[in-house]
């Protein structure tokens, strides 16, 4: 690529930064202004903000870590020689950090004592879940634990056991929380037959969010000239593609499956006595 090229892509790449912050930092608002304005989360499965806070807080310090520590930023280049800058940008960590805190003020609308909004039966999170929950947390200790006992240096030889391991465990924690969050959202639509307290616009904003952040990691590999600024930033490229197929199910769901919804059941979350008592009532 002659200079002006590389100019105008590495231009290219910012505007794209930041258009997917916005879009994904936007989503994060209509569905809490729908709670707020319905005084209710009904119709949101509480499992989605759960994994929201761990994902979001995880990713928050992995991005911090990639941008601020010149350890990881030192045992990132010792890893991708051909491409030793990090494709990590501000934006990035901005998104985690405010997302974050997002994801906060949503999971605390499940607590009536906070905000006296009306939940569902169900303002716990499912078991499976949970058990995500707790086994990432594990997880990140267990890495931790391998690099302070059997990394060299004390972690800071990137040839072994290393901090950028810890920090690479708290990325794919972030992608494993994509991945399972939008599960039990479809679920509750679909055993709902109905998306009724539940905002499409956070997946309208996502959908092109994920296009640009995809555009934008694809140029800066491009630009470096080596493939493996995707390999490198796994959680990037994962968070855009999840998010694209995700959202596609759920525009089938708000826009075609559940257009005029059978009944607005509470989030699928009533209790047996709870269901067999509606049976009742609509036969």
């Amino acid at each position: 690529m002659n200079d002006e090229v590389v100019v105008f892509a590495r231009a290219i790449s910012r505007v794209l930064g930041w258009m997917y912050f916005l879009c994904w930092s936007g989503s994060f608002y209509p569905q809490p202004v729908l709670n707020w304005q319905r005084k209710a989360t009904l119709g949101l499965a509480i499992d989605f903000p759960t994994l929201n806070v761990l994902g979001f807080t995880a990713y928050t310090f992995s991005t911090a870590a990639f941008l601020y520590s010149p350890t990881i930023k030192s045992q990132y280049a010792f890893r991708h020689p051909d491409a030793p800058e990090t494709t990590v940008r501000f934006n990035d960590f901005l998104f985690a950090a405010h997302g974050a805190v997002l994801c906060v003020i949503i999971y605390s609308q499940f607590f009536p004592a906070i905000w006296g909004f009306k939940v569902g039966s169900r303002q716990k999170a499912s078991r499976p879940i949970i058990g995500i929950f707790w086994g990432s947390i594990l997880g990140i200790l267990i890495v931790t634990s391998l690099v302070k006992t059997r990394g060299k240096d004390g972690g800071y030889d990137p040839s072994d056991w290393a901090w950028i391991d810890v920090i690479y465990t708290l990325a794919y924690v972030k992608l494993l929380t994509v991945v399972v969050k939008y599960i039990p959202q479809a679920w509750v639509n679909y055993k709902r037959k109905s998306t009724a307290g539940w905002s499409i616009f956070p997946m309208l904003l996502d959908f092109a969010g994920g296009i640009f952040s995809l555009a934008q990691l694809f140029i800066d590999s491009a630009l470096q000239n080596d493939w493996s600024g995707i390999t490198g930033n796994p959680v990037k490229f994962g968070l855009g593609n999840v998010t694209l197929i995700f959202d596609v199910i759920f525009f089938l769901q708000h826009y075609i499956l559940y257009r005029q919804p059978a009944r607005d059941v509470e989030e699928g979350e009533l209790d047996n006595e709870q269901q067999r008592l509606l049976g009742r009532r609509t036969r």
